[in-house]
């Protein structure tokens, strides 16, 4: 019988609200408790061991009971199994007797507790035997009592009352035919259709996807496994978003992402700082997004039929295609069908494309890692903490001191272990790191100096950095971004530097099998100011039709994932999917083809404010009210104006009148674009002149030169002795250095505001304004 238990595992998971019981069983999953008290719903490794669960993330101190009333078939005793782990036993920390588990807990039944301990035993998910228990009344009130505050989970928990029937078995399935029979689920998913686009993952990529794909028309379902939005850029795991924005050749996309990012002053930063419900605010506002939080994508539909496991590569099936994704409620355990024309992959992990035998890539060793980051503060009393013998055994050199109160980034670890299958395992790892170095500060030699010392806040949702990567049309690398290889759909600007992590060899000599701090090895060749275009080609699969890809999961090299990884470039690659995705709904095509045929009305979508939008695909795109600066707040793409001498007035600060172009294409502009527009177009733009003090200054102009550009460019100086016009010739070569010309010199008052005004009447050619500068004449 207890072979057949270790065999039985799969976290019955799926979470129902009302427990199902046949004539002689009872199926109750933790995640459908009616109050998780201060436990937490862990969805994190459902594709390893088959279910979410709950998890008592305690930091020490034991958590609040879950509870929840069930209903049984019939009185009588019954046998009881939890299922659960030792969580460290596969480290081979604790005892043999379990008697320094770190994840105790009870169930209680009626508020008495079974006397068996679980969380004691088991180096995998099991069915832990917790003997007999006789019900008089079929309705009993169930609790879950952790011990420990470190970490315990149960997943399922299973009453029989007939000999001969054993737990299900633990195939590895999520939802199989005997789960939901035992939970009461009808057979077939509810079927959810009429999309345009499924994005699946809820990320900086998936939230920048399904925006732009809704304010261009395209009905979207968004597919998010957790309560909240934003992904590693979430309260949950408070990496802080990094990458610029709103730059380079397209300077309007990151508009969107500046909507929802946070602005965290330190990683991991507060709660508050990543805004949860801000970011859902904005997504649930767009009438074209049906947002689904906790919903776990776990199948795909795909044709021709695959078989997983095959080999990932060498075979082309150019014309495989996704029919549906499927997803489940991790609350209530309702599953359900997913039908779209279109998909995108943004879980981060490739497992989407994976399940629908996309090609894909994997660096067998030396990856990047998870982290999991931690904080903690000073109180005025002394505060104890529980020795931590199953943790990792550290000393106060084993680690960098957490300076300003936070274990940041790179407490890291995984880099040879499998991201996938490993996951768990992983997470793990970094937590008895985390404990470990607590007890150092608490219990060791950092006592004397941490008395008053206690955790507030450790990640238990990981932030991985790297997996699998799916292979486009184009498999960006390294070379071509440091050479800057151009390509003519070269769209999101990656600013970042190419940050690879490996162990940092000062921490790893002591667990040398599994270092958990992390070093970060910096390619900084690349454009950190204008950034390098990756191309839309990375953005789909090269085999699997309908699919996109936005995030860490596009087609990269291992090297070239360094620099686009960070979540604000990543936001902004599902900004182009979006964008495209409403291209193919307008032509009924794939993503290949918006290369192929439509690559100018995509480039000319890109060019659109973030706030644009349309109802339909079908419908006229509708601008907004007010405009962003088409500039980014970061650092310039061009010249930079703090650096120039002088008063400057960038073009984003100018007052236009009709239809000016932004533009970045010739190079040496000021700030982080120049404007122009064409002759006789009858467009203006003033500079508005306010000088600091009362005197004469020099009058500058910044331009392009161009064979195009205008050869009688009318500019009218208003100054405190009156206007006067000047004509200036924009296709010869400005003579001052950062391309100015000067319009002469003019008496300025603090008091009284002058401009500088170009015109395109009779300009005879494209009037270019860049900026204006001012310079004090003695």
């Amino acid at each position: 019988m207890h072979a057949r238990l270790a065999a039985a595992a799969v976290c019955l998971a799926l979470l129902t609200l009302t427990p199902h019981a046949r004539a002689d069983r009872l199926l109750v999953e933790a995640e459908s408790f009616d109050a998780h008290g201060g436990w937490k719903l862990d969805t994190q490794f459902i594709n390893q061991m088959g279910s979410p669960y709950l998890l008592a993330h305690g930091l020490g101190r034991p958590v609040a009971d879950a509870t929840k009333t069930v209903t049984f078939p019939a009185a009588g005793t019954y046998r009881v199994y939890v299922r659960t782990k030792d969580w460290v036993a596969p480290f081979g920390a604790g005892s043999a007797a379990g008697k320094d588990a770190p994840g105790q807990f009870q169930l209680l039944i009626d508020g008495k507790p079974l006397k068996e301990t679980f969380g004691t035993k088991g180096a995998q998910w099991h069915w832990h035997d917790g003997g007999t228990v006789t019900i008089k009344n079929k309705q009993v009130k169930l609790a879950l009592r952790d011990l420990t505050g470190f970490n315990g989970r149960c997943d399922a928990i299973y009453f029989n009352n007939n000999p001969n029937a054993d737990p299900p078995p633990n195939d590895g399935a999520i939802l199989p035919n005997w789960r939901r029979e035992l939970l009461g689920l009808k057979g077939k998913p509810t079927e959810k259709g009429g999309y345009g686009l499924v994005v699946v993952g809820g990320g900086y990529s998936g939230m920048g996807a399904a925006i732009s794909a809704a304010r261009m028309g395209v009905k979207v379902a968004l597919i998010q496994n957790r309560p909240v939005l934003g992904g590693n850029g979430s309260s949950e795991v408070r990496v802080w978003a990094q990458g610029l924005i709103r730059r380079g050749k397209f300077p309007r996309i990151g508009e969107i992402i500046e909507e929802f990012a946070d602005r965290a002053k330190k990683s991991p930063g507060t709660y508050e700082e990543f805004g949860d419900a801000k970011k859902e605010k904005i997504v649930r506002a767009e009438p074209n997004i049906d947002l689904f939080l906790n919903h776990h994508a776990y199948k795909v539909e795909v044709e021709p039929p695959i078989v997983l496991g095959s080999s990932n590569s060498k075979v082309a099936h150019a014309k495989r295609k996704i029919k549906a994704v499927y997803a489940f409620d991790t609350r209530t355990s309702e599953h359900k069908r997913f039908t779209a024309p279109l998909f995108v992959d943004c879980t981060g992990h490739g497992t989407i494309g994976y399940w629908a035998g996309a090609d894909w890539d994997m660096t067998p060793k030396g990856r990047m890692g998870m982290s999991n980051m931690w904080a903690w503060a000073e109180g005025k009393d002394a505060v104890s903490f529980p020795q931590t013998p199953w943790a990792l055994d550290l000393n106060m050199r084993d680690f960098p001191y957490p300076r300003d109160h936070h274990g940041q980034w790179f407490w890291e670890s995984g880099y040879d272990k499998d991201p996938i299958k490993e996951a768990e395992l992983i997470r793990d790892h970094n937590l008895r790191a985390v404990f470990g170095a607590f007890n150092a500060m608490k219990n060791r030699d950092g006592a004397d100096k941490h008395k008053t010392a206690y955790l507030t806040w450790v990640a238990f949702i990981g932030g991985p950095r790297e997996s699998r990567r799916l292979m486009g049309d184009v498999v960006l690398t390294q070379d071509d971004i440091v050479t800057k290889k151009q390509f003519p759909d070269g769209c999101v600007p990656s600013t970042w530097s190419i940050d690879l992590h490996y162990p940092k060899k000062q921490y790893a000599k002591k667990f040398p099998d599994n270092p958990f701090i992390a070093v970060a090895v910096h390619d900084r060749r690349v454009d950190r100011q204008f950034g390098y275009p990756v191309p839309y080609r990375c953005f789909y699969s090269r085999n699997v039709s309908n699919l996109f890809m936005a995030g860490r999961c596009i087609s990269v090299t291992h090297e070239a994932l360094g620099t686009v990884r960070v979540m604000k470039t990543c936001g902004m690659m599902g900004e182009v999917v979006g964008k495209a995705a409403s291209i193919c709904q307008i032509y009924d095509c794939q993503p290949r083809d918006v290369y192929d045929k439509y690559l100018n009305e995509l480039l000319k979508l890109l060019e659109l404010p973030g706030q644009a939008r349309r109802k339909t695909v079908n419908d006229k795109i509708e601008m907004p009210d007010k405009l962003l600066p088409a500039h980014a707040k970061g650092p310039p793409t061009g010249l930079d104006p703090a650096k120039l001498a002088g008063l400057i007035i960038d073009d984003h600060q100018a007052v236009r009148t009709g239809n000016w172009t932004g533009g970045t294409g010739l190079k040496g502009y000021v700030g982080y674009q120049y404007l122009y527009a064409g002759s006789g177009s009858g467009a203006s733009v003033r500079f508005d002149v306010r000088v600091p003090k009362d005197g004469k200054y020099e009058v500058r102009l910044a331009y392009q030169n161009h064979e195009n550009r205008a050869t009688a460019t009318p500019v009218t100086v208003k100054s405190v002795t009156g206007e006067k016009t000047v004509r200036v010739n924009m296709r010869q070569k400005p003579p001052i250095d950062a391309g100015f010309i000067s319009l002469g010199v003019y008496t300025f008052a603090a008091d009284k505001p002058g401009s500088v005004t170009l015109s395109t009447k009779d300009a005879g050619g494209y009037v270019h304004a860049d900026a204006v500068q001012l310079i004090p004449v003695k």
